[in-house]
């Protein structure tokens, strides 16, 4: 019994976050429609921001808190991945049309944009040691360049946005509410949220006690699992709701705004730079990511047709494979 109850209480956060993500994001919509932000700007921004508001709290949480660092970086960088492997889900469940032949081409500068941060990470764990070590106080001098590159990322695709047409809105659930109650709705999604990534450190911390497991397995695979799940619910409702385009925004966003979650954790934690702090075995995860989000760019221009049995493409295939090396690779290192 008491080697399952951190399993139970995994599963009550995951369930948590899992409810209170799609709700987050229901008003997070609201919310934008309300102050007439830009309808494309919610699934790369606001959707994407809401999303990952799991991997800040449990960042955060994680090394300030829970003092389990690897924890932090292996949950910021596993969602990457994970996020990546949802468009195979996606691709699967678009079976009128393939994927790659239904998205916006602009979505190419935002996955660029993702190889650009994410591979700047693995970088730094990889060389981020010794000499190359820089900082200031506690914080590493490559965590202002990383909130920079998010910044410049930012901005980017809303000049890119502003030369293209605005899709139509997609989301349509409490058009009726006033704004101060689509802020109280969303502040109390939110706090649901909050409470359950920053319980979440302490319970993949028992876990990896319990199963003798590396704490950045556990970040990696089981945390990052966790805290993708709104990822995952928001990207499925929007495809069903025809709103591809918000789907993949979300996913692609959620990356961009999983590495700024790293610069922040970074000036949380107090005892030396992070990512020269962790294992170096989370700059598999962040190549992975990088790998994965080629694969994109590639099937985004090249439009594959080809569908195995009616089902995925060779894109996909290629995705899953990528992902079931890091999370093998994950798993030999944990053990």
């Amino acid at each position: 019994m008491t080697a399952a109850l951190p399993w139970l209480e995994f599963a009550l956060c995951a369930i948590a976050i899992g409810l209170a993500g799609p709700v987050l994001t229901q008003y997070g919509d609201v919310i934008a429609r309300l102050t007439g932000l830009s309808r494309s700007w919610i699934g790369l921004v606001l959707l994407a921001t809401a999303t990952s508001l799991p991997e800040l709290f449990t960042g955060i949480s994680s090394v300030s808190i829970a003092r389990v660092p690897d924890i932090a970086v292996g949950d910021a960088l596993g969602s990457c991945v994970f996020n990546l492997v949802m468009l195979v889900l996606l691709d699967e469940l678009s079976r009128d049309e393939p994927l790659y032949r239904r998205v916006d081409q602009g979505h190419v500068l935002t996955a660029g944009f993702g190889i650009v941060l994410i591979g700047t990470v693995g970088a730094i764990i990889l060389i981020g040691r010794g000499p190359l070590s820089v900082q200031f106080f506690h914080v590493s001098i490559y965590s202002p360049l990383l909130a920079l590159l998010y910044l410049v990322a930012m901005r980017a695709a809303f000049q890119y946005e502003r030369r293209t047409p605005q899709p139509p809105q997609i989301l349509r659930t409490g058009s009726d509410l006033s704004l101060s109650d689509a802020l109280l709705r969303y502040a109390a999604a939110a706090a649901v949220i909050v409470a359950a990534g920053t319980w979440l450190p302490f319970v993949g911390a028992q876990i990896a006690d319990t199963m003798g497991w590396q704490t950045s397995f556990v970040g990696t695979l089981l945390i990052a699992g966790a805290t993708s799940v709104p990822e995952l619910v928001v990207s499925i409702s929007a495809l069903r709701l025809k709103a591809v385009d918000m789907a993949i925004g979300n996913l692609l966003g959620s990356n961009l705004f999983d590495v700024l979650v790293l610069a922040i954790d970074d000036l949380a934690y107090r005892d030396g730079p992070l990512l020269s702090s962790v294992s170096p075995v989370h700059a598999i995860s962040a190549f992975a990511a990088v790998v994965m989000s080629g694969i994109f760019i590639v099937a985004m221009l090249y439009k594959p047709a080809t569908r195995i049995r009616g089902t995925v493409g060779w894109v996909s295939i290629a995705l899953l494979a990528v992902y079931l090396f890091s999370a093998y690779a994950a798993y030999l290192h944990g053990h």
